[in-house]
């Protein structure tokens, strides 16, 4: 394992932070579908929270945040090549349809085009809201990765180049992730607290993948929150919510079984109970 200095990362981050360019809307870039067009989000760009006024700036050089940040950085290091690492990289996708299982053993059945089609769409038309309001803070502050620093692996290296010119500050996926899940808990409430700690690892897979800091994370969901607020603005988002509410129903009415692995999930997340403060 690699190791480098507190002073180190802090010389480094300085630098790197002046090298970034323009970042996209998520994480990496916006996600791709298996559709050729995607529908678009429910809000418009002038609906969207503003993630510069939401949010703090980032953590300072040397102040308690950042040290925490570092802290916890190193930490998830030592889950490299574990089942937790692994679902890590699963939730790094955000591709569809390989995104629309990440809650279906929260739920307890399945989310695809076939047996939830009004909630599936409902799942991309919110992760394109969640992810571009993370947009104007991670182009205003332009915060360098973990693994930029550190030089450990990620968890899907063929995204490294992208993330490299896209700021870590706030984490995209995170919003995305905690969006879904508020909104998932309306959906279903009754399955709301295992939706909500799903939701809570989805972001914190980002730490574990070595791409986001403890920061990133935290102030994601504060932004996935206010974006899934801002949705039930939309009439046409508050249709599709309950007619997702159907949906489920039925399917969970039918038997029918998540598309993932629960088991191995769950073992997967014993891994790691809570990773943020």
């Amino acid at each position: 394992m690699i190791k480098i200095s507190r002073q180190q990362c802090r010389l480094a981050a300085a630098a790197l932070c002046l090298m970034f360019g323009a970042s996209a809307f998520a994480d990496e870039s916006t996600p791709m579908q298996a559709s050729p067009s995607p529908p678009p989000g429910y809000l418009k760009p002038s609906e969207l929270p503003d993630s510069i006024a939401l949010l703090p700036r980032p953590p300072e050089l040397g102040s308690p945040s950042e040290a925490l940040d570092q802290q916890t950085a190193s930490a998830m290091l030592m889950l490299q090549n574990t089942p937790r690492f692994a679902l890590a990289a699963l939730d790094a996708d955000l591709s569809f349809p390989a995104a629309a299982g990440t809650f279906s053993c929260a739920l307890g059945a399945p989310i695809t085009a076939q047996d939830t089609p009004t909630l599936y769409r409902l799942l991309i038309r919110v992760m394109a809201d969640a992810g571009a309001a993370t947009g104007a803070a991670k182009d205003k502050y332009q915060h360098a990765r973990p693994f930029m620093l550190d030089g450990e692996p990620t968890c899907r290296p063929s995204d490294d180049a992208r993330l490299r010119t896209n700021g870590s500050y706030p984490s995209g996926h995170t919003s995305i992730g905690w969006a879904w899940a508020q909104v998932l808990a309306e959906i279903a409430p009754d399955r709301a607290e295992a939706v909500l700690e799903r939701g809570r690892a989805f972001g914190e897979s980002r730490l574990v993948c070595n791409v986001h800091w403890a920061s990133d994370v935290l102030e994601g969901r504060i932004v996935g929150a206010a974006t899934a607020a801002r949705e039930h603005a939309s009439p046409e988002f508050r249709a599709d919510v309950e007619a997702a509410k159907r949906e489920l129903d039925a399917a969970r009415a039918k038997n029918l079984a998540p598309q993932r692995d629960c088991k191995a999930e769950a073992e997967a997340l014993s891994q790691t109970p809570w990773l943020t403060p």
